[in-house]
């Protein structure tokens, strides 16, 4: 429904169905994706509040259990539903990993270790993936795993560093093993939908795989090559800093972010008028007048990065151009890491 209006978030008067997997409708992928969440926030609420660290954790071990004892996906339970914007194209076993890794990294409890050891394989560990996004986990659980190899040496967490390995060499141009593909100003270029959302969570993998290695003293073999954590961090960085601007175009892709951005991004709410300059209300496909309206977007929407340019560095700054124009929380994201990285390193020359 939400795809036949253009409207504000006031006017909003299309049904609001809200849907729900269960035991006979089950949907692992986003049960365990919710049970990774809830870990990952309960390490970052351990030492501030411990009471509400352990209420998180329990919760994601509750929802974990409910996802791995009523397996399948929540396409095929809700298929007409989220498909075919959000079907669940990489299955639910890359989240029933991450999941289970990420209560082991909050808790520690050897048990999910175990469910990593006895489970692994047949969930993907065996799998190289080259793409961190919000359908497929693969590259973000080998990397995650592969810090317990590097800092207890642990035999049972060897493939998955050989892995994160693999996904870095696929990175890294001049090394055998590379694959990825570059745009003639050096962004990295996975498809032509929101392509963005790659390089955001790339450059996030990167610098968290960066620090994990420096950390230990690890480094990346790729064939008779050798990558350092540095080498990584250089990478990370031509990336963000093409997001926000130096790039052929000098188009910075942050909305308000730099002298030049995108100023007809596809957004409902920044593409209407506000409530304050129009009070009446404007109707479902009353709205579609301002989607395909050449004038600015009356409301910058300050921080939003949109899905960026072409293989060619080309970017098409028309609202109705969502692939290119649609800003997403699974492009921001990413990106807050990788910045909050930057943002810590006392900044170094050259």
């Amino acid at each position: 429904m939400d795809h036949k209006c253009w409207e504000r978030p006031e006017d909003m008067d299309t049904p609001r169905n809200v849907y729900k997997v269960s035991a006979q409708n089950p949907g692992s992928d986003v049960a365990a994706e919710t049970a990774a969440a809830l870990a990952a926030s309960s390490i970052v609420f351990r030492d501030s509040d411990p009471t509400y660290s352990s209420k998180l954790l329990q919760a994601a071990i509750k929802v974990f259990n409910f996802a791995d004892r009523y397996r399948g996906s929540y396409s095929d339970s809700l298929g007409s539903v989220v498909c075919p914007f959000y079907c669940s194209y990489s299955g639910y076993h890359d989240e029933l990993l991450w999941g289970a890794s990420w209560i082991y990294k909050a808790s520690g409890t050897s048990s999910y270790m175990q469910y990593i050891r006895s489970n692994g394989h047949t969930l993907g560990a065996d799998d190289d993936g080259f793409s961190f996004s919000w359908d497929d986990k693969r590259p973000g659980t080998k990397i995650l795993l592969s810090k317990e190899f590097l800092e207890k040496n642990s035999e049972d967490f060897q493939l998955y560093k050989a892995h994160s390995d693999n996904y870095i060499c696929s990175l890294m141009s001049g090394t055998p093993g590379f694959q990825a593909q570059y745009t003639r100003g050096g962004l990295l270029f996975k498809g032509s939908e929101s392509n963005l959302q790659y390089v955001t969570s790339t450059s996030f993998l990167l610098l968290t795989y960066a620090k994990y290695l420096s950390a230990n003293g690890g480094v990346v073999r790729c064939g008779s090559s050798t990558v350092t954590g540095e080498n990584l961090v250089k990478l990370a960085k031509t990336q963000v800093d093409y997001i926000l601007g130096n790039n052929p175009t000098k188009m910075s892709y942050m909305v308000g972010f730099g002298e030049r951005y995108p100023k007809h991004i596809h957004h409902r709410g920044s593409s209407l008028p506000s409530i304050r300059d129009r009070t009446q209300h404007i109707s479902c496909n009353e709205g579609f007048q301002y989607l395909y309206a050449g004038s600015p977007n009356p409301n910058v929407l300050v921080g939003a990065i949109v899905g960026g340019p072409d293989s060619n560095d080309n970017f098409s700054d028309d609202r109705n151009n969502y692939q290119q124009s649609e800003p997403a929380t699974y492009i921001n994201a990413p990106f807050v890491g990788a910045v909050a990285y930057f943002s810590a390193k006392p900044p170094t020359h050259g």
